[in-house]
């Protein structure tokens, strides 16, 4: 840590130092590869620690591996929370497993528009919730003839321009 410390005086930048190091709790009968990344920045210090049975080296393994792995569980707890996967509710399989295929769909098609039609607006970054509850649960009146079928926004929609915006880019693709 004293290293990144160091470094990042100097040059007033994040740094981010990898070592490795052996490590043995007292449960373990043998001592185990411990990949140690010390970070620091203004925000201060950010050390991290991963036990792991595979060779290479650390920083390599950090990135590429664990990180992407975290990345991974953050796209499963999203789409938990926000698109109800946890939801199994019902004593039957089939009905939880459709819901939760309903779900990964969802999450498929939300991650789609986000590709297609939310580049440079304030949607891009956002969570799937926020994109649920802005683009797609608001108050609409139907109107449906035998050539076409209109969706009528509420005037009061405050999405609106953004929400044409995203479907002409959807419509061009």
């Amino acid at each position: 840590m004293e290293k990144a410390i160091i470094q990042y005086e100097n040059s007033g930048q994040k740094q981010r130092v990898f070592g490795d190091l052996k490590y043995s709790a007292d449960t373990w009968k043998t001592q185990r590869r411990v990949i140690a990344k010390a970070e620091f920045s203004a925000k201060g210090k950010n050390p991290r620690f991963v036990v792991t049975s595979l060779s290479g080296d650390g920083q390599v393994l950090y990135e590429k591996h664990y990180c992407a792995r975290g990345e991974a569980e953050n796209r499963i707890k999203a789409q938990q929370l926000d698109l109800f996967a946890d939801r199994t509710s019902c004593m039957n399989w089939v009905p939880n497993q459709v819901r939760l295929l309903l779900s990964g769909l969802a999450y498929t098609l939300i991650e789609a528009i986000r590709r297609l039609a939310l580049k440079n607006t304030s949607l891009w970054t956002a969570s799937c919730g926020s994109i649920r509850l802005k683009l797609f649960k608001i108050g609409a009146v139907i109107l449906k003839n035998t050539r076409r079928i209109q969706m009528l926004l509420s005037s009061a929609y405050p999405y609106q321009r953004m929400f044409y915006g995203i479907c002409r880019r959807l419509n061009s693709t």
